[in-house]
């Protein structure tokens, strides 16, 4: 009887030692597992912006932001598990709003740029089945469209100019949803460091503060 005790009482000991060894493996895959790093992802992006315009010193003239939003592709190739190259091709609307002219008139320019970012991706190791980014680059677009709307005179085209290029910095999260397929919730500033018009007014830049949402595959 007593060695029958004391085999069950092992039995009990082995699956008590198997099932915290099982446990403890589990816990350490769920709170630090990290998924396989992958050279190439591809992903789709859609990023509203508040942008406005930004005139030299001395000029006065009243600038306000507005909405405007950007899509498109995206594509990050690694260098390692944690730096990347971060590039794209994206369709970007910007559009602020400024009181010109003796008369103070209301004008809203609205301009549309294909644009193809490149920048360096720094990201954390993953925890939790999330990773932190920061990323660097700049921008180049081209126009496509450009049109203003004055103060009850009515919407016309104007002669932006064609090249735009912006200095953008950013950062945010990388969620990981399965192994193939994660979420990027992030900001972004750009800062444009080309004239976007000649309008008599001063030669005014344009930048635009973008909030990113992705989904890589």
């Amino acid at each position: 009887m007593k060695s029958y005790f004391k085999f069950s009482t092992k039995i009990i000991l082995v699956f008590l030692f198997l099932v915290n060894f099982h446990w403890e493996s589990y816990a350490q895959d769920y709170y630090g597992s990290t998924y396989t790093y992958k050279p190439v992802s591809l992903g789709i992006t859609f990023a509203p912006n508040m942008s406005w315009h930004r005139y030299g010193t001395g000029v006065d003239i009243e600038k306000k932001w507005e909405i405007g939003y950007g899509y498109g592709l995206l594509a990050d190739f690694g260098l390692s598990e944690n730096y990347y190259l971060a590039t794209g091709f994206l369709i970007n609307n910007i559009k602020s709003t400024v009181d010109v002219g003796p008369d103070q008139l209301s004008t809203t320019y609205k301009t549309q740029y294909v644009e193809v970012p490149f920048g360096v991706k720094l990201k954390s190791t993953q925890r939790y089945y999330r990773s932190y980014y920061g990323q660097f680059g700049f921008t180049g677009g081209v126009k496509i469209a450009g049109d203003k709307e004055v103060e009850d005179m009515g919407r016309e085209e104007f002669d932006a100019k064609t090249f735009r290029l912006g200095l953008a910095i950013g950062g945010g999260i990388e969620w990981q949803l399965d192994h193939k397929l994660s979420m990027v919730t992030g900001l972004t500033f750009n800062n444009g460091f080309t004239e976007i018009l000649d309008d008599g007014y001063g030669k005014p830049k344009d930048s635009y503060l973008a909030f990113n949402f992705a989904i890589f595959f």
